[in-house]
């Protein structure tokens, strides 16, 4: 095995935190260095892999994926040659052994014979590296090393071999084992040209022709209630079979959707007016998440996206494909392999439809009709329960359904006012207005 050589420790630290992918930018770095590195090629154009190491002044640490050539710290991914080389590695499959006692290990489920000549990086990724080729394949890096299978790979190879249509077939993929860690490191798929995402689309209809979006949204209420079905239709697959939950997940769910209202809002600022609609409401909101609660737990429990909003969906010109099953980066592995409500995410989306309205206004200009939330909203749940219910993964009647959905809202409501403080507060009063609105349909109620 060749000598793990060490690149300039200063160098390597600079190399890593300069990154869009690199998730800790608030952190001091104390200390990075290489914990394993395996060249993948030889000849005129050598590709090692290595996983970086990265310490905090705290005392914890972070491992991240880096692909260079044999000379400097450098992004190998941003050389079309070199980036080639570790596509033919998936697709030839085997395995390599590192100096640290791991293995590099390439799965293929399909080759593509034909040579490879255009290659893009794609500019949009915040926590990965995205390399399409030839407009036909995708190959996606996960840069954050974490331990345990990423749900990305376990949901698409489920799917893929379910033959389910609406999503990019995976096509490989390749991961690393030893002392120092069990993890995918990235996965290959097809790649959907001419694709449009549909946060795009839904702002370029509310430019252009509000209508458009608005009759294609029944089907992404389908193809969403489409994804679930399949997802739960394994009952013979402990991984992806449906469970039913205990009599106590409702209740830790609500208990910590509850701590969570309670702590942001004793720390709500006085001196954001957009807040206003919902300041000193903490309590009420509380209340309206215990009398939701009482609905009972509605359904199944299955493998779901974990992150599903209008960017994680392409219109690809006659139909609707799902991406990105990573689930909320921030999560933890475990975390997000475990089996939610399907409801969650469409709580996700529904929520997606609300920015939809303001992103319009804040970015655009461009003031969206009155009702078109609600039409979006209406015509997505018309679409999704039409598909899910025969599945029978939700019990219970469309009233109780609809008090669990709201659930969610409220939880992904919280969790963006949190985020909008933290990050844009001109979007403060987007997740103030979920909030307030679904305190204004419990009053209606009663």
């Amino acid at each position: 095995m060749a000598e793990l050589i060490q690149p300039d420790a200063q160098e390597l630290a600079e190399f890593v935190t300069t990154r869009r992918w690199f998730g800790s930018k608030t952190q001091e770095v104390q200390q990075a260095q290489l914990a394993d590195r395996v060249r993948l090629q030889d000849g005129g154009a050598p590709l090692d892999l290595a996983l970086a190491e990265v310490r905090f002044s705290t005392g914890t640490h972070e491992t991240y994926q880096l692909l260079f050539g044999a000379e400097g710290v450098h992004d190998a991914l941003a050389d079309p040659a070199l980036a080639r080389a570790l596509i033919r590695r998936i697709e030839e499959g085997g395995s390599v052994e590192t100096p640290a006692a791991g293995t590099v290990e390439f799965h293929a489920l399909d080759r593509d014979a034909r040579e490879l000549s255009t290659v893009r990086l794609l500019s949009g990724d915040q926590s990965n590296s995205s390399v399409v080729f030839d407009e036909r394949l995708i190959l996606k890096v996960y840069r954050r090393v974490e331990a345990g299978i990423n749900p990305e790979l376990e949901i698409l190879r489920f799917l893929t071999e379910q033959g389910f249509p609406h999503v990019p077939p995976l096509l490989g993929w390749y991961a690393y084992t030893g002392p120092l860690v069990d993890a995918s490191l990235g996965i290959l798929q097809r790649f959907v040209p001419n694709g449009t995402d549909g946060w795009s689309f839904a702002l370029g209809s509310l430019e252009a022709n509000p209508h458009d979006f608005l009759i294609r949204v029944r089907r992404l209420g389908e193809v969403t209630g489409m994804l679930h079905a399949c997802l739960g239709s394994e009952p013979g697959d402990p991984t992806f079979s449906p469970e039913t939950p205990s009599q106590e997940s409702l209740g830790l769910l609500t208990a910590t959707i509850d701590e969570e209202i309670e702590r942001i809002f004793l720390e709500l600022p006085d001196d954001e007016p957009a807040l206003e609609p919902i300041r000193g409401r903490g309590e009420e909101v509380r209340e309206l998440l215990r009398l939701r609660s009482q609905a009972g737990s509605s359904g199944k429990l299955i493998r779901h996206h974990g992150d599903y909003h209008l960017g994680q969906v392409l219109w690809n010109g006659e139909d609707w494909v799902i991406l990105d099953f990573e689930g909320e980066p921030a999560r933890p592995i475990p975390e997000r392999r475990r089996k939610r409500s399907p409801l969650r995410d469409v709580a996700g989306m529904l929520r997606s439809f609300a920015y939809t309205v303001s992103a319009a206004r804040l970015q655009r200009d461009v003031e969206a009709p009155e009702d078109w939330e609600q039409r979006a909203r209406e015509e997505f749940l018309a679409g999704y329960y039409g598909e899910v219910e025969p599945a029978g993964l939700l019990l219970g009647g469309r009233d109780a359904n609809d008090r669990l959905l709201s659930i969610f809202e409220l939880e992904k409501a919280v969790y963006e006012l949190r985020y909008e403080l933290n990050n844009r507060p001109d979007w403060v009063k987007i997740p103030v207005a979920g909030i307030e609105r679904l305190l204004r349909s419990e009053v209606a109620e009663l």
